[in-house]
């Protein structure tokens, strides 16, 4: 099973996750995918794998990413690595864009983990980092993007302490572990 990791700028899903990736090392039954980007390693943000542009369309071009995109002049890849991670029964966690939720769900099988929080909240996050004037926080966050129809999402709600927003994600990640299906059984035809 595939879990795309969703939500909104301010909402933690970086330190939700970068908590759950801690105490799920050493479980063999997890995988965290580690995105291709085209920024530099120096940039700061995640741990990704840093790319030229040219280095990337000639991975793109040579069929090395499972899923792909591009969001604020960036390149983002999804090594293709996953699928034998899946193949082997494993749940790989990667943190998609939205934009390539559909493909993915046609391709996978999808759960999707959307992280958030109230709008008071999230702003109050926003504010506190210190990158953007209210007036960017504000358009950013009006910009909320809706999920595709049909998905499987489940949604943690991270307006508490961080360890319940942690528990929250175990819980989730837990429940897509046993809800996989079992490696070799291929997903079922779409209809018509």
């Amino acid at each position: 099973m595939l879990v795309a990791v969703v939500g909104p700028s301010g909402a933690g899903k970086d330190t939700l996750m970068g908590a759950a990736r801690d105490r799920l090392l050493g479980d063999a039954h997890f995988v965290f995918a580690r995105r291709a980007i085209t920024r530099p390693a120096e940039a700061g943000g995640e741990d990704h794998e840093a790319m030229t542009p040219a280095d990337f369309a000639a991975r793109r071009e040579a069929g090395g990413f499972a899923l792909w995109w591009e969001a604020h002049g960036l390149s983002y890849g999804i090594p293709r690595a996953i699928e034998a991670e899946m193949a082997a029964g494993r749940v790989v966690i990667a943190n998609l864009s939205r934009g390539v939720l559909a493909d993915a769900d046609a391709r996978y099988q999808l759960r999707v983990l959307r992280i958030t929080a109230p709008l008071p909240v999230l702003t109050a996050r926003l504010l506190a980092r210190g990158r953007e004037k209210a007036a960017d926080i504000e358009a950013r966050l009006a910009r909320e993007v809706t999920l595709p129809a049909g998905l499987d999402v489940v949604t943690v709600m991270n307006d508490g302490p961080v360890q319940a927003g942690v528990e929250d994600v175990l819980a989730a990640l837990s429940r897509a572990a046993a809800d996989a299906r079992p490696a070799g059984r291929a997903r079922p035809a779409p209809p018509g």
